[in-house]
């Protein structure tokens, strides 16, 4: 079994269409369907239903209000703090310390997605070095004209050393909540809709220094996903499979309790830290002097470390595993989700392997072994059949992380919204969620997929 290790189990329990007890993994059912009951639904071609912004320009820089910071040129432009707008107290509810921060704001221009939204992920690309932290918010406009207030996304920093990383719970307007990293319309069928938005970056470093955070991604990914317990079929594309290195959650259980005791809990950074391989990037030596020298791959260790939410108390923050991924240089990292499976395969085509979230009991995929409410694993290649190639992490030694999946199987239960739990209970599913990394200078094959879901 592995455990849920996203948010997805929090808020399917708030907005099921029925039921309110808790999921157990693994056992089936009586009564739902699995989704290999279910006849594939024949292929259709569908409205997009994602809108991706991300402000990542001089341009965009400049064209956001700022207070105390200013837009820096070069090859990777960035906000950063100028001249700080203030100076103000701020309590870590995790140590209990308070401490006083000068800071800077930069709010982006309001944007208005192509999609209504009933959910809205932000994530960040930044530097922090010791000594600075940074905050994101969000506030938006309704389908009625209202306004939400402004929602807390995030307090993030690289390193744990000045303030705790966190998310921060109970925040709701009534109509929308925050649950840990994702703004979600609270009643979707009541046709209510977010139609615009603003972030909000509040950049922070110790009074009196000339250190800055510099941020040189900042967006989001709105979307409105129907509810839906099976998704169309697709067809496969060509075969093709990535090297990608093979990491086990499962080899660390027990390990630093701190950060959520290893093994199933670290299913997001063991993801991560593939992919971060993948392309070229890894901890220093000196990053890595803090880990056990007995404890195989610390990068991983390292990489739980560096994604842990204190008030979430785990390593599955969406946005806090991509801030981690993109803290390395030159590279970016965004959540988002895709629409179908053939987005997938046209990333994986042009070298670009795929973190993904989803939801499954044991018997709804066959070979996994498990049942979760939630997991991530790297989407690293597709089989001539079109068959799903995975390093998943929750396996027992890196040497069996390779699974080949179902086609049908896994696309189903990665973009489907509704699911049935082992006790008959429907809960929510993600939905085609998942993590995006690439470097900064792609290719152009890879450039092309990238612009083509709003990424670039």
């Amino acid at each position: 079994m592995v455990r849920a290790t996203t948010r997805r189990t929090l808020l399917g329990a708030a907005v099921a269409a029925a039921g309110t007890g808790a999921l157990t993994t693994g056992a089936r059912a009586a009564g739902p369907p699995s989704a290999a009951s279910v006849p594939p639904a024949a292929p259709v071609r569908t409205a997009r239903l994602v809108d991706n912004r991300f402000w990542s320009s001089y341009t965009d820089w400049r064209c956001g209000d700022a207070d105390g910071t200013r837009a820096v040129a070069g090859r990777r432009p960035g906000v950063v703090i100028g001249r700080a707008a203030g100076v103000t107290d701020y309590t870590d509810p995790h140590t209990g310390r308070t401490e006083p921060w000068e800071y800077g704001v930069w709010v982006s221009p309001e944007h208005r997605p192509t999609v209504p939204a009933t959910e809205v992920i932000a994530s960040w690309n930044a530097h922090t070095p010791a000594g600075t932290w940074l905050q994101t918010e969000l506030s938006g406009t309704y389908s009625d004209g209202t306004a939400t207030p402004w929602f807390v996304l995030g307090r993030w920093a690289s390193g744990d050393g000045d303030i705790r990383r966190t998310s921060v719970d109970g925040q709701t307007d009534g109509r929308s909540s925050i649950w840990t990293d994702t703004f979600s319309v609270d009643d979707a069928a009541s046709g209510l809709r977010l139609v615009a938005y603003r972030l909000r970056l509040t950049l922070y470093r110790r009074p009196g220094t000339r250190l800055t955070p510099t941020v040189r991604r900042l967006g989001a990914m709105a979307s409105d996903v129907p509810d839906r317990f099976t998704v169309p079929a697709t067809a496969p594309g060509p075969a093709r499979e990535l090297a990608v290195p093979r990491y086990s959650q499962n080899i660390h259980i027990g390990r630093y309790p701190e950060y959520d005791n290893g093994g199933e809990a670290w299913c997001s950074p063991t993801s991560a830290q593939m992919i971060i391989e993948y392309w070229g990037r890894k901890p220093t030596a000196d990053e890595l002097s803090w880990v056990n020298p007995a404890y195989d791959d610390p990068q991983v260790c390292h990489a739980a470390r560096s994604t842990y939410d204190y008030q979430y108390q785990g390593c599955g923050n969406w946005p806090f595993n991509t801030a981690y991924a993109a803290s390395y240089p030159g590279m970016n990292a965004v959540v988002t989700r895709l629409g179908s499976l053939t987005e997938l395969e046209r990333l994986v085509r042009a070298g670009i392997p795929v973190i993904t979230s989803q939801s499954f009991r044991k018997e709804e995929l066959t070979g996994a072994g498990y049942g979760t409410a939630g997991h991530l694993m790297t989407v690293v290649g597709f089989t001539p059949d079109g068959d799903v190639i995975a390093n998943d992490p929750a396996s027992d030694t890196n040497a069996a992380v390779r699974r080949v999946y179902l086609r049908r199987e896994w696309e189903n239960i990665w973009l489907r919204t509704k699911r049935y739990d082992a006790n008959g209970k429907v809960r929510s599913g993600t939905g085609g969620v998942c993590y995006i990394l690439w470097p900064v200078s792609p290719v152009p094959s890879q450039y092309r997929v990238l612009k083509s879901l709003g990424l670039l």
